[in-house]
């Protein structure tokens, strides 16, 4: 079993969800951290928590990963110890809409793509050359049961996740010859923000996801991260897909009446 304590950790999409669980299990591990998110306020609150809590290092960017020259700037900027990445966990994504493709908006599509696409490619990119560098390192991308399977009116955000599942085994192939590994975790209904996100703000549309059923928590996809980077060097996790037990596929879940 591979020990954390005092590796560095860059989390995108930090403050809420999946990579706010994930931060407080890496801290918990003893990990540096590396925060990368849009909202400062949250960001500065969750630093101050870890640090209080857990005594361990904290760094933050306030970061939009759609922006390949903030990303640059940002990661060019590390120094000393904090380039010494052991873990990038690319968990930055969303979902915005649940239209037919036919009736779909441009916009959303466009913020899709841009953020689970070429966000996770922008952050790899510029992360990827310390770890190459290093000959260490662990790619952790944040995929999706739609990098699986597609539902209706899913479309383009099925579509961007499974970009990331070709993404992430591209990865692997590149990376073949270095000790760096890459690894997918690829969750199915987790109850997080992603449904305020996908509805702009409506609770009552988020809710109907989960309505009848229990779904994951943050928590049990950030215990799924924190197995994959502590497995020994020559372990690679490739991929995980978890579901709540109410849940067999995208399509198919048992609620309760």
């Amino acid at each position: 079993m591979k020990d954390l304590k005092d590796k560095v950790v860059f989390i995108t999409g930090a403050t809420s969800g999946i990579g706010r669980s994930a931060a407080f299990k890496f801290a918990e591990s003893g990990c540096k951290l590396i925060l990368a998110a849009r909202r400062k306020e949250r960001l500065d609150s969750l630093q101050s928590e870890l640090m209080e809590k857990f005594g361990v290092d904290v760094i933050t960017m306030v970061l939009d990963v759609r922006n390949y020259s903030e990303v640059d700037k940002a990661v060019s900027e590390l120094h000393g110890e904090w380039t010494k990445i052991e873990v990038l966990l690319n968990n930055a994504g969303l979902a915005r809409g649940f239209s037919k493709v036919h009736e779909g908006s441009l916009d959303d599509w466009n913020e899709m793509i841009d953020t689970n696409v070429k966000g996770l490619l922008f952050v790899s990119k510029c992360v990827i050359p310390f770890m190459v560098k290093n000959n260490s390192g662990h790619v952790i991308n944040i995929g999706s049961i739609a990098g699986h399977e597609v539902y209706p009116n899913g479309n383009v955000y099925c579509a961007s996740k499974h970009a990331v599942d070709a993404i992430t085994k591209g990865m692997r192939m590149d990376l073949t010859g270095t000790a760096v590994r890459v690894t997918t975790i690829d969750p199915g209904l987790v109850e997080t923000e992603f449904g305020l996100v996908r509805y702009r703000g409506d609770a009552d549309k988020a809710k109907t996801a989960y309505v009848g059923m229990k779904p994951l928590s943050p928590d049990d996809v950030a215990d799924a991260i924190i197995y994959s980077a502590t497995r020994d060097e020559n372990v690679v996790v490739a991929q995980i897909v978890l579901l709540p037990v109410a849940q067999a596929s995208a399509m198919v879940v048992y609620r309760e009446n």
